[in-house]
Order: C-alpha cells, then structure tokens, then sequence
C-alpha cells in the first residue's frame, strides 16, 4: 500500500456482517490488518456503512481484547477492574489524557528502557514507580490524600520522592545509552 500524502486517515467501512472494508485498497479487511496497522502507524477511522456513524474507538478496544485473548496479555486484571472503577467518577475526563500522556512517554523512551532491562538492573524501579503511580492516580480520582507508605510524610513529601527517584532513573539511563 502507498502511503497517503495528504495526511487524512484511511476510511475503514465496517458493514452489518461485521466485515471491515478498507476504501484505500479496496478489499475487505481483518482485524489483525487493523493491528497491523497501528503497528505501523498508519491512521485510519472506522465508520459504520450505514449510518456513518465514527466507531473507531469500539474497534479498537475488540482489537486489544482480540490480542488479550490470544494470550498477549499486557492489561493487568487489577488495572482493569481500578480502569472500570474510573468510569463514571469525576476523575473519568482526566483519565484519557492521564493514560495517553503516560503511554507517550513510555513510547520516547522505549529503547533507553529495553536497554535498561537488559542491563538486569538489581530491581525493577518502572513497575516499583508505575504501581506507586497508579496508587497516587487512584487516591486523587478518588478525592483522598495518596496512601503513606512506611511513615513517609504528606503528599508532597512524597511527589518529592517519585521525582528524587525518577531523576535517579534517568541517570541510570543515561550512563546506560552514553
């Protein structure tokens, strides 16, 4: 397939028998295309054949629970039930924004973090910061202060913290990639 030069994403039809038609290639489509092209980066929006109506965001979600299923499991059960939790709090319209910010992050600093792993640091320092992370989200979704771990201070006390380590880990990194 040529890559598109005017920017705009491929319209992807979706049709009552379930079956994807990609309007770019002209033939119908599979949901592992779909993957595949996320993968690459290629934009696109699925719409109903009939009303027209945007449903890319549903697709999606049957091609994360596709891979889920398969056994590619990367959704932790708890993140699940805390995310299902989310829906319909007050915190539900900063969660988006919050996970997609997050996952762009992850995404620029990929390799410096494959090569971190690989260089077997004596602990985990992302799931330690990813699990008081998502903690600290959760208390302030909720509308409470963060949990104190073993008698640390307030949460400020504790934001201080997260970045002394998150500055630490990016020196670690940095002598890792130089």
């Amino acid at each position: 397939m040529a890559a598109r030069s005017d920017g705009d994403p491929v319209i992807i039809k979706k049709y009552a028998n379930r079956r994807l038609y990609d309007t770019e290639s002209s033939t119908y489509i599979t949901l592992e295309r779909l993957a595949q092209m996320v993968r690459q980066k290629r934009e696109f929006k699925v719409v109903d054949a009939k009303s027209g109506e945007d449903i890319t965001r549903s697709v999606l979600a049957q091609i994360i629970m596709d891979e889920e299923a398969r056994g590619s499991e990367m959704l932790p059960v708890n993140f699940l039930r805390q995310l299902i939790g989310m829906y319909g709090d007050q915190m539900q319209s900063v969660v988006p924004q919050y996970l997609e910010a997050s996952l762009e992050q992850l995404s620029r600093n990929q390799s410096q973090i494959r090569d971190a792993m690989a260089g077997a640091l004596a602990a985990n320092p992302f799931a330690d910061l990813a699990r008081r992370n998502m903690e600290m989200f959760t208390a302030a979704a909720r509308g409470q202060p963060a949990a104190k771990a073993d008698g640390e201070g307030d949460t400020r006390s504790e934001l201080s913290d997260l970045k002394a380590q998150l500055a630490e880990l990016q020196r670690k990194l940095d002598k890792l990639s130089g």
